[in-house]
């Protein structure tokens, strides 16, 4: 799957707690942000990435 990368800096500059805010309002989507400050919405893991993070997890 594929990430999507915005970089809106030229309309706002989102702060460490707009982005926090972000995050609580949309818990079902996985945010993140580059050093540039760009927004990645994450794909979401797929079933195999999901029983690796789980195998980790329980180590």
């Amino acid at each position: 799957m594929t990430n999507l990368t915005i970089d809106f800096s030229s309309v706002i500059d989102l702060t460490d707690e707009q982005f926090f805010q972000l995050c609580q309002k949309n818990q079902d989507l996985r945010f993140e942000r580059n050093a540039k400050g760009d927004l990645i919405i994450m794909s979401p893991a797929g079933a195999e990435t999901g029983n690796r993070n789980g195998g980790l997890t329980q180590q």
